[in-house]
C-alpha cells in the first residue's frame, strides 16, 4: 500500500509532465477502439439488413453459387442465373410451406435519369433491380405512390430519390443486358432497416423478367414462407423432399444460411479494412513506446536524489521498480479509459464520413461490444508498462549514494558499446535480407526476405540511433545551425548532450516517415512502370471499360460500332473453362477471348510459336509460366470444357512471354472459336473494348467515341493520356489514404518531440537561469530550443527517409518479377517531407520554448 501511495503521489505530482504521454496512449487506444466500434457497427448494419431481406427458405440456381459471386451476373453476360417458373408449383406442394413467390433480382443494371446521369450507387454498394414482392415488405414500406403496375412504371428506394432529387412521375432509364427500359416513378419505398447505400429499383414481375432475365417464365430465386410453428430447418427439409430428383440444379438455404453467406461476402471486405486500420494503430502504439520510454527515463533521471533517498531509507530495488511501474499502470489506465471514450467518437465520425460518400450508416446501429473497452484498456496498459519497464529497472539500480549527488545515473559505457554492436549487427543482417529480396527469383521467397529486412533494419536503426545521433547531429549542425552563431552551437550541444534521448525521440519520427518514403517509392515506381509498359505495349488509341464487374451491354457495343473515324474495334471477353493440360492436370481458369485485331492493340512477345496463328480455328496461346508448369509445347492440344457450353480441343499455337505487367500469363483465343462452343445466350459480354483511330483523326475519333457512349455513363472512355492520368490518380488517392492513417503515428511522434523538449527544459531549469543571468535574451533562449527541436526532427527525418527509400527500392526490385520494372524515386515528395520535418520541429518547440522564456531568472538559478 505504501508503494501504491508513493506511486500515486508521484503520478499526481508529475501529471503535467506525463500529459503528452497520456495523450499518445489516448490517441492510439482511440484509434483501436474506434476501428472496432466502426467495423462492429457495419457488421450490425449488414446483419440486420440480411436478416430482414432473407425469406424463411430460399431456392436459387446452384450455378449461382459457383459463378455469380454476388454480382447477379452468373453467366458473365449481365444476366443472373435462373430457375424455371415450374419449380414454384413444385415447392408450393411442400409440407409446411405457407406461401411461395417467385423473385427476380439482378445487379447487372444501370439506372440513369432523363439527363443520362447515373443515379445508381457510387460508394461500392450495388444497384439492384427486381420485382416487388411480399418479402420486400420485411425491410421496406411504400411511403409515396404505389408499386409498379406495368412496363411504364418503376418504384425506387427513398434514399436514392432523396440523394438525386427524384420525385413521382420522373422518368428513369434502366440499362440492362437485354436492352434499355424507360419508365416513370410510380412509387417510393423507404427502408425500415438501415440501407448501407444500395440503389433499389422495382418493376412489376413480368417487366422484371423480360428486362432483367431476358425471358418470362423464369425467376432468379424463390422465397418460401413457413407455416406458423414450422422452423426454417424443417421447411428446408420438406422443400428438398418436394423437389426430389430435381434437387441437382438448385440450392436450398434457410434464412440463417442465406444471411451467413451474404455476411461472409461483405465480411471479407470489412476484415481487410479492419485489420489494415488496426495495423496503423499498431504503428502508432510503436511510436508511442518511444515517447513513454523517454518520459519515464527523464523522470527517473530528474528524481535521482529522491530515489536515492528512498533507497537510503530502506526501500528495496524491487519496491522502487514497482513504484515506477505502478505510475506507468496509472498512466496506461487513464490514457486507455479516455481513449476508449474517444474511440466511440471517432467511430461516429467515420460513420458520418462514410455517409457523406454514399454509404449510409445509422447511429441507431452503433455497436460497442464489451470486448472493445477491454481490448483497448488492456492493450493501452500493457504497452505503457512494457515501455516503462527499462526506465523502471534503471530506477531500481540507483544506489543510496546517489542521494548525495546532483547528477543523474551515470552512463554505462559497456552497455553503450554492446548496444552499438547489436545495432550494427541487426542493421547489417537487415541490409543483407533486403539485398536477398532485391535479387530473389521467386516472389514468395523474396517476400519473406523483404519482411525480415524491414523488421531487422528498423530494429537496427532504433538500437544504433544514439550512435548515429552523435554523427548526424554534428553534420546537421554544420549545415543548419552554425549560421545562427552561438545560439546554434548551444542547440547542437543540447541535442548531443544525451544521444540516447535524441536517438529515441528521432526514432519515433523515423518510423512514420520511413513508411511514407517506402510507399512513395513503390507508388511512383508503379506509375512509372505502368506508363512505360503502356508506351511499349499498347497500340490502341482508346480503351472503353465499365466502372464495375458488369460487362458492356450489347446496345452500347452497337453504339460504339457506329462511331466515326475508327479503323477497328476490338472486343475483349473473359471466358471460364476447365483446362486439361498434356500432363493430365485440370484447372479452372479464364481465357482472354478477343478479336484478332487485339494483336495490333497490345504488342506481346512470344517465346515460341506464332501468336497470330493462335487466332486460327480451334487454336490458342498460353503464358510462359503455364507452359513451364504443365510441360506445354507448341503443337500440344489442351482440352477446354467451357462454362455453359461444350468441350473443345484447342491446339497451342504460341507461348507468350511473362515479362510484362499487362496480361501477364494470359491465355488467348479467338472470339469466333469460343462462339462455336458456347450458346449465344450463355456467351459472356465484353469486359473491355479497344479501338484505333484513323491516322490524323485521333481527336475527332475520341470525341466521336465519347458522343456514341454519352447515353451510357457507366462506361469510361480513355485515351492513353487519360489512362495514365487515371492510374496516377488512383495510386495517388490510395497513398493519400495511407498517409492520412500514418498521420496518427506522426502526430504521436511530434508529441514525443514536444514532451522531450518540455521535460528537457524542466531538467535544465538551473542552467537556463544561469544562461539568462549572463546575458542570453528570451528571444535567443527560445530560438535555441526551437533549433534543438528542428535538428532532432531533421535527424529523425534523415533516418526515416533513408530507411524508407531502402525499403522501397528493395520492394520495387522484388515487384519487378510481377512487371514493376521501373524504379523511380519521388525526389519532390522526399524533399518536401524533409523540409516539412523542419517545420514539424518548429511547431513542436513552440510551447516548450515559450515556457522556457517565461522562467524567472532568480527562481531558476535557485532550483536544485
Amino acid at each position: 500500500m505504501t508503494v501504491f501511495k508513493t506511486s500515486l503521489r508521484n503520478f499526481l505530482a508529475h501529471r503535467g509532465r506525463m500529459a503528452l504521454s497520456a495523450v499518445a496512449v489516448l490517441l492510439s487506444v482511440a484509434f483501436v477502439s474506434g476501428t472496432l466500434v466502426f467495423t462492429d457497427t457495419m457488421n450490425t448494419t449488414f446483419d440486420k439488413l440480411f436478416a430482414a431481406t432473407s425469406a424463411d427458405v430460399t431456392v436459387s440456381p446452384k450455378a449461382d453459387d459457383e459463378n455469380d459471386q454476388g454480382n447477379g451476373n452468373g453467366n458473365g453476360n449481365g444476366r443472373p442465373d435462373t430457375l424455371p417458373a415450374a419449380a414454384l408449383g413444385t415447392v408450393e406442394k411442400a409440407a409446411g410451406a405457407r406461401s411461395v413467390e417467385g423473385a427476380v433480382d439482378s445487379q447487372g443494371v444501370t439506372v440513369v435519369d432523363s439527363g443520362d446521369k447515373n443515379v445508381g450507387s457510387t460508394s461500392g454498394a450495388p444497384t439492384i433491380a427486381g420485382n416487388w414482392t411480399r418479402n420486400d415488405l420485411r425491410s421496406m414500406k411504400i411511403t409515396s405512390g404505389h408499386a409498379p403496375r406495368g412496363p411504364t412504371e418503376v418504384m425506387i428506394d427513398a434514399d436514392t430519390a432523396k440523394k438525386h432529387g427524384l420525385k413521382l412521375g420522373d422518368e428513369l432509364r434502366a440499362i440492362t443486358a437485354t436492352g434499355d427500359l424507360t419508365a416513370g416513378i410510380s412509387g417510393i419505398a423507404t427502408f425500415t432497416v438501415t440501407n448501407p447505400g444500395a440503389t433499389i429499383l422495382f418493376f412489376d414481375t413480368g417487366t422484371a423478367q423480360r428486362a432483367l432475365l431476358g425471358a418470362t417464365g423464369r425467376f432468379s430465386h424463390l422465397n418460401v414462407t413457413a407455416e406458423p410453428g414450422v422452423s426454417p430447418t424443417e421447411l428446408k427439409r420438406e422443400v428438398t423432399a418436394a423437389l426430389g430428383s430435381d434437387l441437382g440444379p438448385y440450392r436450398i438455404q434457410t434464412r440463417q444460411e442465406r444471411a451467413d453467406e451474404n455476411r461472409s461476402e461483405v465480411g471479407s471486405f470489412l476484415d481487410v479494412m479492419k485489420y489494415a486500420m488496426l495495423g496503423f494503430a499498431g504503428i502508432a502504439f510503436l511510436v508511442g513506446i518511444f515517447l513513454i520510454v523517454n518520459t519515464f527515463s527523464m523522470l527517473v533521471a530528474q528524481r535521482t536524489r529522491e530515489i536515492g533517498l528512498m533507497r537510503a531509507l530502506g526501500s528495496s530495488r524491487r519496491q522502487v521498480n514497482r513504484s515506477v511501474l505502478l505510475e506507468a499502470v496509472l498512466l496506461g489506465i487513464f490514457g486507455s479509459v479516455t481513449g476508449v471514450a474517444a474511440g466511440v467518437g471517432i467511430a461516429v465520425g467515420l460513420m458520418k464520413v462514410m455517409s457523406a460518400v454514399g454509404m449510409e450508416l445509422s447511429v441507431d446501429d452503433l455497436t460497442v461490444r464489451w470486448t472493445t473497452p477491454v481490448v483497448g484498456i488492456v492493450l493501452g496498459v500493457v504497452v505503457t508498462v512494457l515501455a516503462a519497464y527499462v526506465p523502471a529497472r534503471r530506477a531500481g539500480k540507483v544506489s543510496p549514494m546517489a542521494a548525495l549527488r546532483d547528477a543523474g545515473t551515470s552512463a554505462d559505457g559497456r552497455a553503450g558499446r554492446l548496444r552499438a554492436v547489436a545495432g550494427l549487427l541487426l542493421t547489417g543482417l537487415g541490409a543483407a535480407a533486403l539485398l536477398m529480396a532485391a535479387r530473389a527469383d521467386k516472389a514468395g521467397e523474396g517476400s519473406l526476405a523483404l519482411g525480415a529486412g524491414v523488421v531487422l533494419t528498423l530494429l537496427g536503426f532504433v538500437v544504433v540511433g544514439p550512435m548515429l545521433a552523435a554523427g548526424v547531429v554534428r553534420v546537421l549542425g554544420v549545415v543548419v545551425l552554425r549560421m545562427f552563431g552561438p545560439v546554434g552551437r548551444m542547440a547542437e550541444r543540447n541535442a548531443l548532450r544525451n544521444p540516447r534521448r535524441t536517438g529515441a525521440t528521432g526514432a519515433a519520427l523515423m518510423i512514420g516517415l520511413a513508411l511514407v518514403a517506402c510507399l512513395a517509392v513503390v507508388g511512383s515506381s508503379m506509375v512509372a512502370s505502368a506508363t512505360d509498359e503502356l508506351d511499349r505495349s499498347v497500340g490502341a488509341d482508346f480503351i472503353v471499360e465499365a466502372a464495375g464487374p458488369q460487362p458492356i451491354v450489347p446496345q452500347a457495343v452497337a453504339a460504339l460500332a457506329g462511331a466515326p473515324d475508327l479503323t477497328h474495334v476490338t472486343h475483349y471477353k473473359w471466358v471460364e473453362a476447365r483446362l486439361t493440360a498434356p500432363d493430365g492436370t485440370t484447372s479452372t481458369t479464364g481465357l482472354s477471348a478477343t478479336d484478332e485485331t487485339y494483336l495490333q492493340d497490345l504488342r506481346r512477345e512470344t517465346v515460341a510459336g506464332d501468336l497470330p496463328a493462335a487466332y486460327g480455328k480451334d487454336a490458342m496461346s498460353v503464358g510462359e509460366g503455364y507452359a513451364k508448369k504443365h510441360g506445354v509445347e507448341v503443337g500440344d492440344t489442351l482440352t477446354a470444357a467451357f462454362e455453359g457450353g461444350r468441350t473443345a480441343e484447342l491446339r497451342v499455337a504460341a507461348i507468350t512471354s511473362d515479362d510484362t505487367a499487362i496480361d501477364q500469363g494470359a491465355l488467348y483465343t479467338n472470339i469466333t472459336t469460343v462462339e462455336r462452343y458456347i450458346p449465344a445466350e450463355r456467351m459472356p459480354g465484353d469486359l473491355m473494348i479497344l479501338a484505333a483511330a484513323a491516322d490524323g483523326q485521333e481527336k475527332q475519333a475520341y470525341e466521336g467515341v465519347k458522343a456514341a457512349l454519352a447515353a451510357y455513363p457507366q462506361y469510361t472512355v480513355r485515351n492513353q493520356t487519360d489512362y495514365k492520368q487515371n492510374l496516377q490518380d488512383q495510386i495517388g488517392q490510395l497513398l493519400n489514404i495511407v498517409y492520412g492513417l500514418l498521420a496518427l503515428a506522426i502526430i504521436v511522434a511530434v508529441l514525443g518531440v514536444v514532451n522531450t523538449l518540455a521535460l528537457s527544459v524542466v531538467e535544465r531549469t538551473r542552467e537556463i537561469g544561469l544562461l539568462r543571468a549572463i546575458g542570453l535574451s528570451r528571444r535567443q533562449l527560445r530560438r535555441m530550443i526551437r533549433l534543438e527541436s528542428v535538428v532532432i526532427a531533421l535527424f529523425g527525418a534523415l533516418l526515416g527517409l533513408g530507411l524508407g527509400m531502402g525499403w522501397g527500392t528493395a520492394a520495387q526490385k522484388l515487384l519487378a518479377l510481377e512487371g514493376l520494372g521501373v524504379l523511380e524515386i519521388p525526389w519532390p515528395t522526399i524533399l518536401t517531407v524533409f523540409v516539412a520535418s523542419a517545420f514539424v520541429g518548429l511547431f513542436a518547440a513552440l510551447v516548450p520554448a515559450f515556457r522556457a522564456g517565461r522562467m524567472n531568472v532568480l527562481n531558476a538559478i535557485a532550483t536544485e
